[in-house]
Parts: structure tokens; C-alpha cells; sequence
């Protein structure tokens, strides 16, 4: 397989829905694809990097001024991709403009942090636990991977990590996930393969920890 990259491109704007993985992938792949050519659906090698912010509260975010929106690709995908830079977004009434363009190989890192991972049956957090703790395992995995901050809850008796994640009227619970003591070729590993499923949405997709927000 070609290597695994990030392609990251600038965006402008003001604020975007804190929940808007959903929307992101559809508004790239009505990009990016065509009817013919549906090269994103499906793809398991495909994550996004939704765009971060600062909570504003009601569901938003307001965009940093260096904000970034990303596809982690195999390599020989890369030009597919360049057509984003100059384009418009309307993300469920939210709208971006999307910039100029980098590419970043992957960093091994040995903690790596993933904003929302899924799983089927994930509002369980048992069986979320005992999920991620199989696929980890499955790629060969031997360093510590947990829900994030592990068994703390906050002031109100909920779990801090549980993450709502919504596909058109389809409610998904998620959680914030950390893997720690990683070798450099399991960071790289789990960086290119992910936990859970939903990648293209931005679900399941690791980057070192100290770029986290």
C-alpha cells in the first residue's frame, strides 16, 4: 500500500457546528467526487480532520484563524484531493472557504489522541471498552488505549469523554480515546488504520497528543 499522509488546507471562517463530521464528508465528496468516481465512500484508508476551535457553547465553534480542515490519504489519492483549495463549503448553513494546501507525513508519537471514536453499541461503555481494546489488539497493538480522562466523571455524574455523534437523524454515542506507551511503529500503525468506524466522518482518527484540542 502507498503511504498514509495528511493533506491539510486552511479555512476561513467564523463558526461551524461543534457536530460536523456528517456534513463536512458530505460537502468534500460533492467536491471531490463524482457519480462514476466515488473514490472516498468506503475507502477504509480514508479519515477526515474536522476543524477545531473554541467552544462557544450551543453547539459551536468559533473557527481559530489557523484553523484546518484534512484528509488523511494514501499517497497516490493526494492529487484527488487538491481541487478543495479555492472551493466553498456549506456545512448545514455554516459556510467555509477552503485555502491553500500541506502535506505532513505521519509523526510517530508515543501518545497518540483521538477526539471521538465509534463502535457498534458504543453508548455501552463496556462493551465501547471491550471493542476498542479487540481491534487495538488486533493490529498488534501492546501500548496502553483507554477512554480519556479513564473512569472520571464530571460535576453532573456524566462522562466527560461520551461524545454525541449525528448522521441525518441517527444519534451515535463516540468517546475521546488515548493511547500511551506506543512504539514508533504501533503510533504509525494506529495513526494509518484507526479505531472504530466512520474514519471518513473524522471518527477513530489519532494524532499526537500535544496537536489535540
Amino acid at each position: 500500500m502507498n503511504p498514509i499522509l495528511d493533506i491539510l488546507f486552511r479555512v476561513i471562517g467564523t463558526e461551524v457546528p461543534s457536530d460536523h463530521g456528517y456534513a463536512l464528508y458530505g460537502a468534500l465528496s460533492r467536491i471531490l467526487e463524482t457519480e462514476e468516481d466515488q473514490w472516498m465512500h468506503g475507502n477504509p484508508h480514508i479519515g477526515l480532520h474536522t476543524v477545531r476551535g473554541t467552544p462557544l457553547g450551543n453547539g459551536k465553534w468559533l473557527i481559530a484563524p489557523n484553523a484546518r480542515l484534512g484528509l488523511r490519504l494514501p499517497s497516490d489519492l493526494l492529487s484527488r484531493s487538491l481541487k478543495l483549495a479555492g472551493k466553498s463549503l456549506d456545512l448545514d448553513g455554516y459556510k467555509l472557504r477552503v485555502g491553500v494546501s500541506e502535506t505532513r507525513a505521519l509523526v510517530p508519537a508515543a501518545t497518540l489522541h483521538c477526539r471521538i471514536a465509534t463502535t457498534k453499541n458504543g453508548d455501552d461503555s463496556a462493551r465501547f471498552d471491550a471493542e476498542i481494546a479487540r481491534q487495538a489488539a488486533a493490529l498488534g497493538i501492546r501500548g496502553k488505549v483507554f477512554r480519556v480522562p479513564k473512569n472520571s466523571r464530571g460535576s453532573d455524574g456524566r462522562d466527560p469523554t461520551r461524545r454525541i455523534f449525528r448522521i441525518k437523524n441517527k444519534r451515535i454515542v463516540g468517546y475521546s480515546v488515548l493511547a500511551t506507551e506506543l512504539t514508533a511503529e504501533e503510533s504509525i500503525l494506529l495513526q494509518e488504520r484507526g479505531l472504530g468506524g466512520r474514519r471518513r466522518m473524522g471518527c477513530g482518527v489519532f494524532v499526537p497528543n500535544r496537536y489535540s484540542a
